[in-house]
């Protein structure tokens, strides 16, 4: 395994130019950085961390919290932090959540983040009053990916505007009667989400003129499972049904079009579904969606607390990650009812 005087000799620079290039450090311009990068990986130099601790009093690692690793939206933004971690000779250690309230205590307990880490990525969470004051003491740079937090920065998508977006797509079809399919979430977890893609919903029928039918708004739990048996509930009802669906996430709007299959219904003949989040499925699924990017997301976080522990002036401003609308085959105009 190569040292980091190979390294410096490949690329011709300073040992200690190499050792700022690898740790994310500033002064180094992009052309270097990327040179000295290239040669490290050609010549398999891996930095030791021990010793650059103890030479910057930092520990390398950034503790990244996540709800469970079992959604789509999480794992990609582990990605995306893990690829930007990796690029700058840190480690990431993995708080997960696994849905259990209780395993809160342990992840903000302040002995654990102030030995382990030199700062908190967390993706989803909202925090109480105790947990801000335990934040608020260690001094670590925080930031949250996926909703918006009070007191906190946050790179996400603008809830409600994307869920206004998704909506006014089924409304310019010609739909009237649209449901909504919504994240009813676990305990702890970011309500802002859920409850801005609920707004943006409303705010384009109300703009159009349209009710709101307060049985067609439903839970999905962002769970493919949940949400096609709660598809399922609505669509076994007597009375009239929606020729249209909102799901606040991808895998409730493939739980929509598996129900509408359940009875027999055609997509988009019978029962148009549009989602969120472009999942890797979605195309397969033939899923019109509001695209957006979770892997940059969690990388954009990532830089900005990297910078930050760089020396950096801290970013006070979220960022607001773009979206885009998908138009694929499960959309369409309602069909004639005679």
């Amino acid at each position: 395994m190569a040292g980091i005087e190979e390294v410096a000799r490949a690329t011709g620079v300073s040992t200690a130019t190499v050792s700022r290039a690898l740790r994310g450090l500033p002064n180094v311009s992009d052309k270097t950085r990327a040179a000295v990068r290239r040669a490290a990986d050609e010549l398999g130099y891996v930095a030791s961390s021990s010793a650059s601790g103890l030479a910057s009093g930092r520990t390398l690692a950034m503790g990244v919290v996540v709800p469970s690793v079992s959604r789509w939206f999480y794992t990609q933004v582990l990605e995306g932090v893990d690829a930007e971690l990796r690029s700058a000779s840190y480690d990431m250690i993995l708080f997960n959540l696994g849905g259990h309230r209780g395993d809160r205590e342990r992840v903000f307990h302040r002995s654990i983040l102030r030995k382990r880490t030199d700062a908190l990525l967390a993706l989803c969470l909202d925090f109480t009053t105790e947990e801000r004051e335990q934040l608020a003491t260690l001094g670590h740079p925080t930031i949250v990916v996926g909703g918006p937090v009070k007191g906190l920065r946050s790179v996400g998508i603008d809830e409600p505007s994307t869920a206004y977006t998704a909506t006014s797509h089924l409304i310019s079809l010609g739909h009237t009667a649209i449901a909504h399919l919504g994240g009813e979430d676990e305990e702890g977890l970011n309500s802002q989400v859920p409850i801005g893609r609920l707004h943006g919903f409303r705010k384009a029928m109300k703009d159009a003129g349209l009710p709101v039918r307060p049985e067609w708004i439903i839970p999905g739990g962002f769970s493919l499972p949940e949400s096609r048996a709660a598809m399922n509930s609505l669509l076994e009802r007597p009375g009239p049904r929606p020729t249209a669906v909102f799901a606040g996430s991808d895998e409730m709007a493939f739980g929509a079009i598996l129900a509408a299959g359940d009875h027999g219904l055609r997509v988009p003949e019978d029962l148009s579904v549009i989602g969120i989040d472009d999942h890797d499925y979605a195309a397969g699924f033939g899923l019109t969606t509001m695209a957006q990017d979770p892997f940059e997301q969690g990388a954009t976080a990532a830089r900005i607390l990297l910078d930050e522990l760089a020396g950096a002036d801290p970013r006070t401003s979220s960022v607001r990650s773009p979206v885009s609308l998908v138009v694929r085959s499960s959309t369409a105009p309602p069909a004639a009812r005679g």
